[in-house]
Formats: structure tokens, sequence, C-alpha cells
């Protein structure tokens, strides 16, 4: 521990300080969102284990922004807890390599394989989930990442998915389909084309 102004501050684990970095290279590209990334670097600050799920308050997670080969469509799940169109994604659980669970997550939820991701963040995004069972209400502090198909199309709808579906971009803004976080993202995904 090292000493600030007479109190003690915990050093940060290595995993943290690589969160971190991924959130100023991030905040950098997006001072606009300065309020979420102030968030998000009080969380990655003040927990070495907000990659645990058992974080019952709150924990990271890592998703897909899951783009066709050519760019113009993004493969959406609908949710079967939350009953709603959503990108690919799930709970770190414990890996704190949040690029890792994006691929693991987009492979295992749409059964692709042939997936190239980027490693800077795409999007931030903290949202509240709702009681389920008797999983008690908490925070996902999301990191998006794109990840791209490069081969073969066609999908597997996993356990977690009512449906799968490859959506056009610019069809996403303004559509009462889809909620402002994924049309963020959509808005952000044209911007860099």
């Amino acid at each position: 521990m090292s000493e600030s102004g007479g109190n003690p501050v915990p050093e940060l684990a290595a995993w943290q300080q690589e969160w971190l970095r991924e959130i100023d290279a991030y905040a950098i590209r997006h001072a606009d969102e300065a309020e979420s990334i102030a968030q998000f670097r009080g969380f990655m600050r003040g927990h070495a284990d907000a990659a645990e799920r058992e974080l019952a308050f709150g924990h990271l997670t890592g998703a897909a922004w899951l783009v066709s080969r050519d760019g113009l469509r993004v493969l959406l799940t609908h949710h079967r807890k939350l009953q709603r169109w959503l990108q690919l994604g799930g709970h770190a659980d414990g890996d704190v390599d949040l690029v890792a669970v994006a691929r693991r997550e987009a492979e295992e939820e749409s059964g692709l394989r042939d997936l190239a991701i980027e490693p800077a963040i795409f999007d931030l995004d903290r949202h509240w989930i709702p009681d389920h069972g008797n999983v008690p209400g908490h925070w996902h502090y999301d990191l998006r990442y794109v990840v791209r198909c490069c081969g073969d199309e066609r999908f597997a709808v996993s356990e977690e998915s009512l449906a799968l579906a490859w959506r056009d971009i610019a069809a996403m803004i303004g559509s009462p389909d889809y909620d402002e976080s994924l049309q963020r993202m959509a808005r952000k995904w044209l911007a860099r084309a």
C-alpha cells in the first residue's frame, strides 16, 4: 500500500492497471462520454474483483458488436431472460481479459468460429439487470468490442437466445426495435465507415 494524504491506498492489481489503460485510450476517442468513463474508472479502480459475477451489486461483462464480412450487418440476439434484442455478450466469470470474454461469448452464442476481434474498446455501457429468479438486480459494466465475421455467416442459436438475426446497421438508427445503446453503437459504426 502507498500513502495518499495520510490514508493507505491499495495498490492496483496488474489487471486493474490494464483495464484503466484501455479506458484511458477509449476516453481519448470519446471525450463526450466523460460521465460513463468516470463510472467505469471508479468501479475498476475500486474493485480488483470486478470481473467476478459474485460481486453482487455489479460486475464487468464483455460483449461483441459482431459485424458481417461486408460490415453492413450486425448479429443480434433476442435474449431469453431480458426478452429484447441485444448484442452478444456475457459475464466474465473471473476472466480479467475482457477482449477474450467478448470473443468467447461471440463464439458460444453464435456458433461462428472464423472471427477476428479488435482489441480496443468500441463502446461502454452501464445498465441495470432486474431481479431474475434468486439473482437480485445488479449493474452490468459492459465493455463492448468489434468482432468481425471472416468466414461462414451461418449461425447457431444457443440456449441463451430465443433467436439470432443479422440486422442492417443503418436501418437500426431511429428504429423503436432497438434501445439507445444499440443505436449508439450503430451510429459509432456508421461514423467509422
